[in-house]
């Protein structure tokens, strides 16, 4: 069945800059459009970029707009999210996700999951 893992989540100073990674197994990864998403403490969870399944098209929240940047390379199988001018709001759980179709920009229009991991910015 199809995986995604997650990494490179970790804490950070403020201005700093993280890049994560997806890894997805199970099926052919260019049939995927993949999309990150973030849960922060007490609120729902919210997109924060998005990328059709070969990479032309993306799409941003307007709060990481200019700083965060979603690629994906298919012959590696995964998907990117480099956080460049990192904010303490920016601290939660970021999760990727995927689906068999284009790209979406609701939580329910995902079928697929990784475990999450942690980013914690400190001011």
């Amino acid at each position: 069945q199809v995986q995604l893992v997650e990494s490179g989540g970790g804490l950070v100073q403020a201005g700093g800059s993280l890049r994560l990674s997806c890894a997805l197994s199970g099926d052919t990864f260019n049939r995927f459009a993949m999309a990150w998403f973030r849960r922060a403490p007490g609120k729902e969870r919210e997109l924060v970029a998005a990328i059709n399944w070969s990479g032309i098209n993306m799409h941003y929240s307007d709060s990481v707009k200019g700083r965060f940047t979603i690629s994906r390379y298919n012959g590696k199988n995964t998907v990117y999210l480099e956080m460049d001018n990192l904010k303490p709001e920016d601290s939660a759980v970021y999760y990727c996700a995927g689906r068999l179709s284009r790209v979406g920009t609701l939580f329910n229009d995902y079928d697929y999951w990784g475990q999450g991991t942690q980013v914690t910015v400190s001011s």
